[in-house]
């Protein structure tokens, strides 16, 4: 996260300095790269589910880092759109979708404290790579600092990725949690092939899933890039409007602390409606706000209800559908989730220019209410659950 992820808003400014490629092309580069990374989640998921997650993973630490090596050897536009289509490739090999298919597998009951600690030290990428990257950058340039933090990528990843990593923990003979092996497990779960996925992705309950995530995700990602904009158009400060857009990033961190434990003692649904009830509220306080306070408190509020997303995805996955094809329907739904990042910001843009922030704002409330609502339908058990468990028996 912390270098294919975060870092490249620091080498914005020298490399235009240096090549004279506006900004407009280099952040073009990428979004091509989010973009790839999203449709890659699909293989990546069905090679996680048939292989596992150490030759995949392990093949991506290298990708990534001779990409980066790469990228501060560039010198030509084309040149930088094709490493960063690569590196948006290798994002989906490397980043939170394979680690979570490896926590679903590896973990069941203490599931939610795994996903806690993986999100929890992954929010931290932004605040050590961005300082890190900019003083390798200030001290070696920009080209130099590349391929400082390619050989920190590779040292830092190959190792764990090549020799830690197995399929599952029948592979070192134990269980989920660590626990003995079950050797009388019913063997049903390793007969379903292939429909079981595709009966999955065609139930109520992936549509419900995935309206919940993308609808969240829009908002988050449309008051994300606004956020500044707003504010100062409401006569904030600049330097207010973006201390405030970076606290809701500190927020998100005791947000997962809080909500991704508090799955394992209350129905998951209600604590994933709860997060978006949280960003419902924050997006209504906002609209009223009148003072620098109100402002903060929109910040908590959103910032709480934001950071657990991500974690909360991962659990109900499993926790709805089981880990056998979990990698294929995480994979779709990354897809889906992605395709919402990509189009929120500019449909945000498109709407506040033509209606006015304001208005833009009540639509984000509406999208974040109906996607606390989907929240609800999130039922592990009951007739949507025993629908598809008859389809997948049909199938098999």
């Amino acid at each position: 996260w912390g270098i294919l992820y975060y870092s490249f808003p620091v080498f914005l400014t020298p490399m235009r300095t240096e090549l004279g490629w506006s900004t407009t092309a280099l952040t073009g580069a990428y979004s091509v790269a989010l973009l790839l990374s999203g449709f890659a989640a699909v293989p990546v998921g069905r090679w996680l589910d048939r292989h596992g997650p150490r030759a995949i993973m392990t093949a991506g630490s290298v990708s990534a880092c001779l990409l980066v090596f790469a990228w501060a050897m560039v010198d030509s536009l084309w040149g930088f759109y094709l490493i960063w289509a690569g590196i948006g490739i290798t994002m989906a090999a490397v980043l939170y979708e394979p680690a979570f298919q490896v926590v679903a597998v590896w973990f069941s009951r203490r599931r939610a404290a795994a996903l806690t600690l993986l999100t929890f030290i992954g929010g931290f990428a932004s605040v050590i790579y961005l300082p890190l990257a900019n003083s390798l950058m200030t001290r070696l340039g920009w080209r130099d600092a590349l391929v400082a933090l390619a050989l920190v990528q590779l040292a830092g990843t190959l190792p764990i990725h090549a020799l830690a990593l197995r399929r599952a923990p029948s592979d070192i003979g134990l269980g989920p949690d660590g626990d003995p092996l079950r050797h009388d497990a019913p063997a049903i779960a390793r007969r379903r092939s292939a429909p079981a996925v595709s009966v999955a992705l065609r139930s109520a309950l992936f549509r419900w899933l995935a309206t919940s995530f993308v609808l969240a995700t829009t908002a988050t990602m449309a008051i994300t890039i606004h956020l500044i904009p707003y504010l100062v158009e409401q006569g904030y400060s600049a330097s207010f409007a973006a201390g405030a857009a970076g606290l809701i990033g500190v927020f998100a961190l005791p947000g997962r602390l809080i909500f991704t434990p508090l799955g394992s003692r209350v129905e998951r649904r209600y604590v994933t409606a709860l997060m978006f009830v949280l960003q419902t509220l924050a997006l209504l306080v906002l609209i009223a706000a009148s003072s620098r306070l109100a402002v903060l408190a929109f910040v908590v509020l959103f910032g709480a209800g934001f950071g657990a997303i991500t974690p909360a995805r991962a659990a109900l996955v499993a926790e709805l559908f089981g880990t056998e094809h979990y990698g294929s329907l995480n994979g779709v739904l990354a897809l889906a989730i992605t395709l919402s990042r990509a189009i929120a910001p500019v449909g945000a843009g498109v709407l506040a220019g033509w209606a006015g922030y304001t208005s833009t704002l009540w639509s984000l409330v509406a999208l974040s209410a109906i996607a606390a609502i989907a929240a609800l339908r999130l039922t592990p058990a009951g007739p949507q659950r025993e629908d598809i468990e008859r389809r997948v028996q049909q199938h098999a």
